[in-house]
């Protein structure tokens, strides 16, 4: 696994919108929370399989584009919610980084079929048994 690097700056378009919920009149006149976004899909600093494993994953911040767009409104400071979008941004990326362990194919043992299948012959013998059978 290689280490995510740092995103640049210049690659994240922030922009500062009022917060929903509580914070009293505060909450109507001060743009607290931030929406940060970050285009995957564009971004030079990402190794093609990282933007690629991330463009994969089916998540709703995720535009058709291949803009990840993080809304944080959690805290009622401007500063405490840029970080916490950051933090989260670095958690998305660094997901990317992970390469999922490929699957070995295995078949099925011979002495598993044969478990199968004679479960399945004693229930048929079970359901025939319970048939009613009119030889008239």
């Amino acid at each position: 696994m290689t280490t995510p690097p740092a995103i640049p700056e210049e690659e994240l378009v922030e922009r500062f919108v009022r917060a929903s919920g509580p914070g009293g009149q505060n909450v109507n006149k001060v743009a607290t929370a931030v929406e940060l976004r970050f285009d995957i899909a564009g971004s030079p600093s990402l190794p093609e399989p990282v933007r690629a494993r991330l463009l994969a994953r089916r998540d709703r911040r995720l535009t058709d584009a291949g803009v990840l767009v993080i809304n944080a409104q959690r805290f009622r400071t401007q500063e405490r919610n840029r970080e916490d979008a950051r933090e989260r941004l670095a958690t998305f990326v660094a997901a990317g980084y992970v390469v999922p362990k490929a699957r070995v194919a295995t078949r099925p043992t011979r002495g598993s079929k044969e478990r199968r299948l004679g479960a399945k012959r004693e229930r048929s013998t079970i359901k025939r048994g319970r048939a009613v059978r009119d030889w008239d």
